[in-house]
């Protein structure tokens, strides 16, 4: 065969290879929490900018809602990836035998409140218990037993939640669950003065915005697991502390209700907060998630028996995929 030919033929089958890698990137489906927010906002960034492709991954994001429960979702391997809002949800699984496992912790704060009416002058997070307080049927099992725990909390105090703040509104006695970058900024749109108290700020040990996968995808191809969680790490950083609007873009796609003004506030709220970069993120990136951390929420829980207290918590999580600074070096704060 000439050389010509024979380089020629060389350089064709390099192409195709080329292309072929091009084209078969893996597929992921990642299901979050809630509709689409400024809570999911580094997610949405992620896709917007490319960092899933720069990885080989081609991710489709779910939103969830009040009628989709993306862990049981996630449990019967329709979805690759779901966000739990909250550490009891991974520790359930493991209390269940459940082989799903959190991976990574993308909050370091939970941003669950308390809203109260300003005008009541409760000072304290335990002042609120004499109060109505409308919380939804998943708090009850979530952060109202710690609550019911560590501050007497109980249960002849609640009233139902619709994720409708009208009755809050309505009733200057009453307070409400919410999340520190939603609720808030609705009610004083409606020109109520709002006392709010983030559950975090008063013991509560709870991770957010967790990121959990099955077992099987973990001893499978722990690869893909890493590069998911490290594009998204990537898409938070640059969420934060860059031009946020690729991913407002997308999330305004997946949900039309949501505004520019909402979208700058619960950004605003989370890097004032510091409730995705601060405590062990600062030093070891996003995502980092601790033994310590989860057996303190784990204690506390098992006080009130809502996890039995010989259960093997540890088998709830994972610290395999995070902890190693992506992202973080290159990412300075931007200050606006």
């Amino acid at each position: 065969m000439a050389p010509d030919l024979s380089r020629a033929l060389i350089t064709v089958a390099i192409t195709i290879g080329i292309s072929s890698v091009a084209v078969s990137a893996d597929s992921v489906i990642f299901g979050t929490d809630w509709r689409a927010q400024a809570e999911h906002g580094g997610f949405y960034q992620a896709q917007a900018l490319g960092f899933y492709e720069d990885v080989n991954l081609d991710v489709i994001i779910r939103q969830g809602g009040p009628q989709i429960n993306h862990s049981q979702l996630l449990a019967a391997g329709r979805l690759d990836f779901g966000l739990s809002p909250n550490s009891f949800i991974p520790i359930n699984f493991a209390n269940q035998e459940i082989p799903v496992v959190a991976i990574a912790a993308m909050f370091q704060k939970d941003p669950a409140v308390l809203i109260a009416h300003a005008s009541r002058g409760h000072e304290i997070l335990s002042d609120l218990k004499v109060e109505k307080i409308m919380i939804s049927p998943d708090t009850r099992i979530g952060f109202w037993r710690f609550l019911k725990v560590k501050y007497g909390f109980t249960d002849n105090r609640i009233a139902p939640y619709t994720f409708n703040v009208a009755p809050f509104l309505a009733d200057p006695t009453s307070v409400q669950q919410g999340y520190l970058t939603s609720e808030p900024f609705v009610i004083s749109q409606a020109g109520i003065e709002a006392k709010v108290f983030l559950l975090a700020d008063s013991g509560y040990a709870s991770y957010a915005a967790v990121i959990q996968t099955s077992q099987k995808l973990i001893h499978n191809n722990p690869d893909l697991v890493q590069r998911f969680i490290d594009a998204s790490i990537r898409g938070w950083y640059s969420f934060l502390y860059t031009d946020p609007s690729p991913g407002y873009a997308l999330i305004k796609r997946d949900n039309p209700d949501m505004t520019d003004e909402l979208l700058t506030y619960g950004r605003d709220i989370l890097k004032q907060y510091g409730l995705v970069d601060s405590g062990d993120a600062a030093l070891n990136g996003i995502g980092m998630m601790t033994k310590s951390r989860w057996k303190a929420f784990f204690d506390v829980m098992a006080a009130d028996n809502v996890f039995p207290i010989e259960l093997d918590y540890t088998k709830a999580y994972t610290l395999e995929f995070v902890g190693k600074r992506v992202g973080i070096d290159p990412v300075l704060p931007s200050g606006d």
